[in-house]
């Protein structure tokens, strides 16, 4: 049978602050590896923080999120590393990348958000 080692990286990502978040991501990333862990797991959007809220209007935020991507995924590896951002592809996207041996070998676009819920409420009848 297979060991997997998985270690989670509960870290606490500032809202807009993209370079603190990846050097957060990458240090703890780094550790991980060093304590002989397969994968890696972050929380959702700790790229951007939680809740981006307004930021996500701005292109140039967006577009240096996905930069910051490009940097965790050339970082990780011997290890695979699971971390959230968020995604553009004719709209935006909450969006968890694997990332492994300088590559993004996955991404997942969350479907519902906490505040679609709201919207599908709405549009039931009463």
């Amino acid at each position: 049978m297979t060991t997997i080692r998985l270690a989670l990286a509960q870290i606490n990502p500032t809202v807009g602050d993209l370079r603190g978040n990846l050097e957060k991501i990458m240090s703890f990333e780094s550790i991980a590896e060093r304590s002989e862990a397969d994968v890696v797991a972050f929380p959702e959007l700790s790229v951007t923080g939680y809740p981006p809220e307004d930021l996500l209007l701005k292109p140039q935020f967006v577009k240096e999120n996905i930069e910051a991507v490009a940097e965790i995924a050339g970082k990780s590896k011997n290890i695979a590393t699971v971390f959230g951002f968020v995604d553009f592809h004719r709209e935006r996207y909450n969006s968890a990348a694997v990332a492994y041996q300088g590559t993004i070998v996955g991404n997942h676009r969350k479907i519902f958000l906490a505040n679609d819920w709201e919207i599908i409420d709405a549009a039931q009848p009463a």
